[in-house]
């Protein structure tokens, strides 16, 4: 029988075009007959043959119109009969509901092989009978799911046309769908999420039969036992116990709508997931829905809104919870849902644990002892830059601190970044003639720009200092003079820059003016800290990646990172040379001696380091960012609500402190490793005030770096009153 199965399928894909060569075949033996035709009738002089002929081969009489209807009636048939055969070939029956296999786990290790998580560890499932159901769950499923489930016959034409009809009117909400529940019964259980014509077909299908092997309360109580809602929880009453620690009967009203919310995307809305806030911008669809529908009505509504949400802050088995989820993203982004969610994956990731709980803890200590200062949460990022490797990611204090919204990963939510972006402006600074030794002015200024309030930039400590070198402003972190900078070769420059370096936030060109370079653009911490490690790289951009290795159920490596056990490539986004004369700037304590001292908590004994700090005006974001070679730690505290810090100061409290223990415990024990110096950079003698060759008298000589060809060719022409 399969043997039969398959050679009709083998004809009947054909099919189709067998019908169109058919209808050709007879042109061309109308072609051939009337050929014939004029030939007898040259030779026997007679009238030409009828239009029944007698063919030599079938010796009988054949009509040519009747042979074209045979061929195009056959292939017609056999074309239906194969996609009749190819879609019940395999076909499931609705029977398989009750008798599925489970999904095999998928695990994740740190890069020393200890297990940070389980995704679908089994398939937790308790089955209840829907008569524990509550109704506002049940009215909350229907009314976001399928409003018709109980008028259709498996398939909802009415549905369909809805979700368009949302889809198109509402494009800034979540999607809503047009499949019935019978069909996501279906297609969670029976078939693949494999969005095919074919497979629809096989759903509309199974769909229908379903409807008519089973009852309507009865393939409802299947859904609720079926259906994944995020994890490990599969059915109502899992989900109930993973996400409120309560039987399923005892939810409320708040708690069943967000439930109803989650089957459609279980990863996206997932409170426990990297977009937490999704999972209540769901709940709020799910209840305007309801009201739609008629379950309740405005009133109902706002008073459900209003019960607040307490989700089970018992920990699962899972280690680096903000990492976890981090990585689990990017699995599914790169293989897809279901394979990494059933799939038995092997997941070898960057992270190193004992790193990731030293970084955890110091953050942890560091903000519980500031919390008097309005300062709650913090967040810190430890890179491998010559790998791209992420060694540590702590997205906020207290990942279960779901109350201060402890689950949000602040690692990847954009926050302005105050004076730590400048790098990125003097990067661009010094490839446009600048170099470390020019003297800039730190005076008073005031830019006038049509349509927009006059700027008058002020830095950090409110006072100005006068003429200084580059290198001096730079280190210092003077705000004048990086916005004259700027204001020299215009914003695009630096946000060109910025894109380049790894800055992903700064689409809208139209909403940044020179603020930018102190710090008036959003960014991402795992953003900035991607142009940091390029500099680190001496200007070689290596993307970071979460993982090292993905290995399958079979043993199968189907995944390794580019620098996995060998140099990473790269790709040079900044040249070599402007890198290393920013790293040496970003280094020199005595440079920076001007805002943060000598004995500053950035100056590491012993080690060369490149470290930058960054405020906000509003006091809403602190900032230290510092690297060696082959080391970069990137810190950050203060209120995911955005409300201002009521003291910080850059250097004494904050992200500083937090950066220089994490830091001191990753380079204990280590050599001291600095960059060498590229072939396009030259060191000369100057005269620090002028910025020129030194001359007789000038009291003050030091050696510079500078990019070939930028080099000062002039001596000063220094004088006793230009000193004063």
């Amino acid at each position: 029988m399969g043997r039969v199965k398959k050679l009709l399928i083998l004809l009947g894909k054909p099919g189709f075009w067998l019908v169109v060569f058919t209808i050709r075949f007879v042109g061309f033996i109308k072609k051939k007959l009337a050929s014939l035709a004029k030939q007898l009738t040259a030779k026997s002089k007679k009238t030409p043959i009828p239009k029944q002929i007698t063919l030599p081969f079938p010796r009988r009489r054949i009509n040519k119109n009747t042979l074209a209807i045979v061929l195009v009636i056959t292939g017609i048939i056999l074309m239906t009969t194969g996609i009749v055969v190819d879609l019940f070939t395999d076909l499931p029956r609705p029977d398989e509901l009750v008798s599925r296999s489970s999904a095999m786990t998928t695990k994740v290790y740190d890069r020393n092989n200890s297990l940070l998580y389980k995704i679908y560890e089994d398939e937790n499932r308790t089955l209840v009978p829907l008569a524990k159901i509550p109704d506002h769950l049940i009215n909350a499923t229907l009314a976001i799911e399928d409003k018709s489930f109980y008028e259709h016959n498996g398939l909802s034409w009415r549905g369909i046309v809805r979700a368009i009809h949302h889809n198109l009117l509402n494009p800034d909400e979540s999607p809503m769908g047009g499949s019935t529940i019978t069909q996501q019964l279906v297609k969670n259980t029976l078939l693949t999420p494999e969005k095919t014509w074919r497979r629809k077909i096989r759903e509309a299908i199974l769909s229908i039969w379903a409807e008519k092997k089973f009852t309507k309360d009865e393939i409802l109580q299947m859904y609720f036992n079926e259906v994944p809602y995020g994890g490990t929880a599969y059915g109502a009453e899992e989900a109930s116990q993973k996400y409120f620690n309560k039987h399923v009967w005892s939810l409320d009203p708040a708690e069943s709508a967000l439930l109803a919310g989650l089957t459609r995307a279980p990863t996206d809305f997932s409170p426990f997931g990297s977009h937490p806030e999704r999972a209540k911008q769901r709940q709020k669809q799910v209840i305007k829905e309801m009201v739609k529908a008629g379950y309740i009505d405005q009133d109902e509504a706002e008073k459900i809104s209003q019960i607040p949400l307490r989700f089970n802050l018992e920990e699962d088995f899972i280690k680096a919870p903000h990492f976890v989820f981090y990585v689990k993203d990017w699995l599914i982004d790169k293989f897809g849902q279901k394979t990494v969610e059933q799939g038995g994956l092997k997941v070898i990731t960057t992270l190193d644990l004992p790193t990731q709980n030293m970084a955890q803890a110091v953050v942890e200590k560091e903000i519980n002892s500031i919390q008097h200062l309005n300062i709650n949460n913090g967040a810190s990022l430890v890179i491998n830059p010559q790998k791209g490797e992420i060694l540590a990611m702590v997205g906020s204090k207290d990942y279960f601190d779901f109350k201060n919204d402890g689950n949000v990963n602040v690692t990847l939510r954009p926050r302005q970044p105050g004076s730590a972006i400048k790098p990125v402006n003097y990067a661009v600074a010094l490839s446009k003639g600048y170099t470390p030794a020019t003297i800039l002015s730190d005076t008073p200024i005031t830019y006038q720009i049509p349509g927009q309030e006059p700027y008058s930039p002020v830095n950090y400590d409110g006072q100005f200092h006068g003429k200084l070198p580059l290198r001096v402003a730079l280190a210092s972190s003077l705000n004048v003079p990086a916005t004259k900078i700027l204001s020299s070769y215009g914003v695009d420059k630096m946000i060109d820059m910025g894109e380049k370096l790894g800055i992903t936030t700064w689409k809208d060109r139209n909403r940044f003016g020179l603020a930018l370079t102190l710090g008036g653009g959003e960014v991402r911490m795992i953003d900035l800290a991607q142009a940091y490690a390029t500099f680190a790289n001496l200007g070689k951009k290596i993307d970071f990646s979460p993982v090292l290795e993905v290995i399958n159920h079979q043993g199968k490596t189907i995944y390794k990172h580019p620098c996995y056990q060998q140099e990473c490539a790269g790709q040079e986004v900044l040249n070599p040379g402007i890198a290393f004369i920013l790293n040496d700037i970003l280094s020199d304590n005595q440079a920076r001696q001007l805002a943060f001292g000598r004995n500053s908590l950035l100056n590491v004994p012993g080690y060369k380091v490149a470290v930058k700090t960054g405020t906000t005006n509003n006091m809403r974001d602190n900032w230290c960012l510092g690297y060696t070679p082959d080391l970069l730690v990137t810190t950050w505290v203060g209120n995911n609500d955005n409300s201002s810090m009521s003291y910080v100061a850059s250097g004494v409290t904050g992200a500083t402190p937090i950066w220089r223990k994490t830091i001191d415990n990753l380079l204990k024990d280590k050599e001291n490793n600095n960059w060498q110096k590229p072939d396009n950079v030259t060191q000369t003698t100057i005269c620090r005030t002028t910025g020129t060759l030194p001359c007789n008298g000038c009291p003050q000589i030091t050696n510079e770096y500078f990019l070939e060809d930028t080099q000062p060719t002039k001596h000063c022409s220094f004088s006793k009153s230009e000193e004063d």
